[in-house]
């Protein structure tokens, strides 16, 4: 108990000498993390899109080229942003591009390149995501839509994509509180997130754990949070699990409702129909 009474009493002292940094720390965290998760969710739903247009073989051959070049593209897009570390794209951009162009292109904003590596990064992953989601829709939603005339953009904006995107939030949601934790990399090109501060506050003082504690905590009650209310989103989303038929009209006659007369046609001295 004595260790853990002395783990509690460091921590307490760290955060009330530290708490306005780590407090930034978090702000940064969670800014980044929104932000570029929303952008990521763009580039994947434009990369999803592009890949799942049909192609059909009286198509122009043109149509039929630019599209092949476009999911080749997209593919090698996915695949190079899934297969590598996001802290070694990090460094390639932001150390990269000033080496390969002799000091030509430089990032001074950090931000500006955290928010590009985080969101490329989350749309590479989207995009399957989207791609998935899309396909996951019902072939007779689409069909269903060109008969009545409208086009692949009409169709794919207001009858396949609102479907998918309710198909993918969960993922969409995973994305997010992975990139609360994933932004953490960015101390590597000197960006403030929450663990920038935690290395800035334990290298200063000399105790790292109990700092590493106070950053655990932090990184678990935002993705905690954030799990909350993506779940009460989702379920928002879901609807009511009873849906009644609604008449306006009082004499629309509801399918199934509607009993005709017996065969006397009349009931007593009312003179009034049967139903």
């Amino acid at each position: 108990m004595n260790v853990f009474a002395q783990l509690f009493a460091d921590m307490a002292k760290l955060w009330a000498k530290y708490a306005g940094m780590y407090m930034q720390g978090v702000a940064n965290t969670l800014i980044l993390a929104l932000v570029a998760t929303a952008i990521g969710c763009l580039i994947g739903f434009l990369c999803g899109i592009l890949t799942t247009i049909p192609v059909a073989k009286s198509d122009h051959p043109l149509k039929k080229f630019f599209l092949g070049v476009i999911r080749v593209i997209v593919r090698v897009y996915v695949e190079v942003f899934r297969g590598t570390p996001m802290i070694l794209q990090a460094v390639f951009i932001y150390y990269g591009l000033p080496y390969f162009t002799s000091n030509a292109v430089q990032f001074t904003n950090k931000w500006a390149v955290a928010i590009i590596v985080v969101s490329i990064n989350t749309g590479a992953y989207m995009a399957e995501s989207v791609r998935g989601g899309i396909i996951s829709v019902d072939r007779g939603q689409t069909e269903g839509a060109m008969a009545i005339g409208m086009t692949h953009w009409q169709t794919m904006v207001n009858v396949v994509l609102p479907q998918a995107l309710r198909n993918i939030m969960p993922q969409i949601g995973n994305n997010y509180i992975i990139n609360v934790k994933d932004t953490s990399v960015m101390f590597i090109i000197g960006f403030a997130d929450f663990f920038s501060m935690h290395k800035s506050v334990a290298g200063a003082v000399y105790a790292y754990f109990p700092s590493a504690t106070i950053e655990m905590i932090g990184y678990l009650v935002m993705t905690l949070v954030a799990s909350f209310i993506l779940r009460y989103v989702e379920k928002r989303m879901d609807g009511s699990s009873n849906y009644e038929l609604v008449q306006k009209d009082a004499l629309t006659q509801v399918a199934g409702n509607y009993n005709y007369p017996d065969k006397k046609g009349k009931d007593g001295e009312n003179g009034e129909v049967k139903r």
